[in-house]
């Protein structure tokens, strides 16, 4: 297929434009690929004005905005004109119980959601819906846990405090050296001995050989809809201490971690990886063989094909449906 998709969420996307299509990438300033286009064999980035003459099978969109732009760009109406899906990343805001999605009430654009846990809260007032949970390539590195430290990837986690759970992390760094990994994460860092250090933003596979020698991994996000890096942390064999929210209770399973919505049993279960090696590595195990199992690469693109074949086909039955006839049809 043909699919247009805009490049807003790095992680994300890559994973999704490791896919079998032919995937064309708006240019937008802010967020263009750069050298990570190379790394998507399907993939190119293409100018928008050259987009209407582009026969486009699907369009996988991200954000409201793009519903007008793919109409513009295109001179098809998705939904109406085009196959298209509304790919929702985030748990449901402002109110976990009932925030009405902005695609809600609607019927010719099917929302598909990242964790099953986002498909249950969001109110999507009778709109079709479908899960594609995560995957992630498999980093290829072992975990070591060699250093005594505890590791955390967080973007932004001074604007982020209460939702990344970065206000929690001195109770962490008190047990031991916390390292976090991401954008501006020395908005966090302190020069006064807590113990909290910026490990930088690092590109994801020095990231992960940095991270695969930390102890333990923290997952301490309150709202989100399942971090990738916390996936990626499981493919490493790292142990995991998360807080038990959104999605968190089907990623963790038993073995792998400790999942808690109570500090006091999170630091226990820091402390414990933290004195007893061989525990971590046992738990990480089963943390990897957990992420193998349910979020590799492969059944992610499985998943998606299947979601981009069901969404074509339930538009050409509509298109079929709703055909107003020629006038000459029906004469004989």
């Amino acid at each position: 297929m043909k699919v247009l998709f805009w490049h807003v969420h790095g992680g994300y996307s890559n994973s999704f434009l490791r896919g079998p299509h032919e995937y064309l990438i708006p240019a937008e300033p802010g967020h263009e690929p750069g050298p990570a286009l190379a790394q998507w064999p399907g993939a190119r980035l293409v100018d928008p004005a050259v987009l209407h003459d582009e026969d486009i099978d699907v369009v996988v969109l991200q954000r409201t905005d793009e519903i007008g732009w793919a109409h513009e760009l295109t001179g098809r109406r998705p939904g109406a004109e085009v196959p298209a899906l509304y790919l929702e990343h985030n748990a449901p805001r402002p109110r976990p119980e009932s925030s009405l999605h902005p695609l809600g009430g609607q019927r010719d654009i099917p929302i598909v959601h990242v964790t099953h846990f986002n498909e249950l809260f969001w109110d999507c007032d009778g709109a079709p819906t479908t899960v594609v949970e995560h995957g992630v390539p498999d980093p290829g590195i072992a975990y070591t846990g060699d250093q005594k430290r505890i590791g955390v990837v967080i973007n932004e986690p001074g604007r982020r405090a209460r939702v990344s759970g970065s206000d929690l992390l001195p109770a962490f760094s008190a047990l031991a050296p916390l390292d976090v990994f991401g954008i501006r994460a020395a908005d966090v860092a302190d020069s006064a001995g807590c113990g909290i250090h910026d490990a930088g933003d690092l590109p994801p596979h020095l990231l992960h050989e940095q991270l695969a020698r930390h102890r333990v991994y923290l997952h301490p996000y309150r709202w989100t809809s399942l971090g990738l890096s916390l996936l990626e942390a499981m493919m490493l064999g790292m142990p995991i201490v998360a807080v038990a929210a959104t999605e968190m209770i089907r990623a963790l399973p038993p073995g792998a971690g400790i999942a808690s919505t109570e500090l006091a049993e999170l630091t226990r279960g820091v402390r414990a990886y933290l004195a007893d090696p061989a525990l971590a590595a046992e738990a990480g195990r089963h943390a990897r063989a957990h992420a193998i199992e349910h979020y590799s690469l492969e059944r992610f693109l499985a998943r998606w094909d299947e979601t981009l074949t069901e969404v074509v086909d339930a538009y050409a039955s509509r298109a079929r449906h709703f055909r107003v006839p020629t006038s000459t049809e029906g004469v004989r």
